[in-house]
């Protein structure tokens, strides 16, 4: 059991699973999948001032999404510590060598260590990082009505035209930091 937990799993295991994540949600109680509206959540149970947009029953409606981080948060734990694959994550041949003309080298953890670790958090390309798509991805998941999860597993199986809207542009924003901004900024 220890060696099917500390190995990546196929996409025909891993995918049927998140698949069916959202008919057992809508039979839990017609819950939606997601994880943004956290911070609005989190405000609310913290009173923050006595702004309208946290004044709600925090409660009720966001201890199901609550839970949902807490489980995201530990099992993020688990995966990463405890179940820890000691192999390097596999990339394809292609995404090595674009890596590497940005000058990224070092491949043998779950992310790059030329790029996440504490002493690269202080560059300039480490700020913009952190900073900007912090801001950027916080917004725009406010703006979007929901984060990437909750629209393209929730929203797109509810067939919900705004979230087919919000995912293309997910991909959009993806396509453009990774073909036009990233090479600006490492």
């Amino acid at each position: 059991m220890l060696d099917l937990l500390s190995q990546p799993w196929p996409w025909y295991i891993a995918g049927p699973i998140i698949g069916l994540t959202v008919p057992l949600l809508l039979l839990a109680g017609g819950k939606m999948f997601g994880i943004s509206s956290n911070l609005r959540h989190m405000c609310a149970a913290c009173n923050f001032g006595n702004v309208d947009f946290f004044n709600y029953d925090w409660k009720s409606a966001g201890q199901w999404n609550l839970t949902l981080l807490a489980g995201v948060v530990l099992g993020g734990f688990l995966g990463g510590y405890v179940f820890e694959n000691p192999e390097p994550v596999q990339l394809a041949a292609a995404t090595v060598a674009d890596l590497q003309a940005l000058g990224i080298q070092d491949f043998n953890g779950l992310v790059p260590d030329d790029f996440f670790t504490w002493s690269s958090l202080g560059t300039g390309a480490g700020l913009i990082v952190l900073i900007a798509g912090g801001f950027l991805v916080g917004f725009g998941a406010r703006y979007a009505g929901g984060c990437t999860s909750g629209h393209a597993i929730s929203g797109l199986s509810d067939l919900q035209l705004a979230s087919l809207i919000a995912v293309i542009g997910f991909f959009i924003g993806g396509l453009l930091m990774t073909y036009l901004i990233l090479p600006i900024i490492l």
